[in-house]
């Protein structure tokens, strides 16, 4: 019998079922005691493998979306201003969103914790097995530029449609050149149904303007604007609550002579 249970062990190891070979042992006095017949065996030692897999799909789903931080909505500090759409954002945060395939753009000063919520409904989704990426819009457009020099457009393209959640952060910063806008165009075109989240400084009706050809600001934006909950968040910047007051103040500078 040791040596069958040799033999099987490395069957499963060659065949990568660990789920099965973690929980063998203990499926195997079960069956031995009466407890398993021969088909609930099996299915016992599936259910095994289903369960290892889900699992290590969820643990690494957080680090394939390549979020800045590990934020989560629990986490942000609602008081911080008196301004800040709170009612509004917790509701975001029950994904009905996402489970009608549209997006959220989060609009208003520097500071004031858009990318951080950004994260968060984006972690919120992670938990509800969603595929999720974050980036920066402008390391996305330089992407997609590179895409085109090397002819590897189709395959990086592709790789941002594929998320069940793209998180655009600092959208519409600068002036984009025809090339730029072309490729966002052809982003949001191919992503109809997906969600997007984006963050932006400026608010959507501010956009027009940083695209060159306004026959395409209108297409995009339009597709865009019209599928999206929009959220203005207002108040002072949000990043001095996370430091110490200390380290905030200024040391006063002492009079010589």
């Amino acid at each position: 019998m040791a040596v069958m249970d040799a033999a099987l062990r490395e069957s499963l190891k060659s065949l990568r079922l660990s789920g099965t070979l973690e929980t063998l042992d203990a499926r195997l006095a079960q069956a031995h005691g009466g407890e398993l017949g021969h088909l609930d065996f099996l299915q016992v030692l599936r259910q095994d493998e289903i369960t290892r897999r889900e699992t290590v799909a969820f643990q690494r789903r957080p680090q394939r979306a390549k979020f800045e931080q590990q934020v989560t909505l629990e986490e942000f500090d609602f008081a911080a201003s008196s301004k800040l759409p709170a009612a509004q954002i917790r509701d975001l945060g029950a994904l009905r969103w996402l489970h009608a395939g549209k997006s959220v753009i989060l609009f208003g000063p520097v500071g004031v914790g858009k990318t951080h919520i950004a994260q968060a409904l984006g972690h919120l989704a992670v938990r509800q097995g969603a595929h999720v990426r974050f980036a920066k819009t402008s390391r996305i457009l330089a992407d997609l530029a590179g895409g085109h020099a090397d002819r590897t457009w189709e395959k990086r393209i592709r790789e941002l449609i594929r998320p069940d959640v793209l998180i655009l952060d600092d959208f519409a910063m600068r002036q984009l050149s025809a090339a730029q806008a072309d490729d966002l165009y052809e982003l949001v075109s191919e992503r109809q149904g997906r969600s997007l989240i984006i963050t932006s400084n400026r608010a959507p009706s501010d956009w027009h303007p940083l695209f060159p050809n306004p026959v395409v600001a209108e297409s995009l934006l339009d597709r865009l604007i019209n599928t999206s909950h929009q959220v203005i968040m207002n108040g002072p910047s949000y990043r001095p609550n996370k430091h110490p007051k200390n380290l905030a103040e200024k040391p006063e500078k002492r009079q010589i002579g």
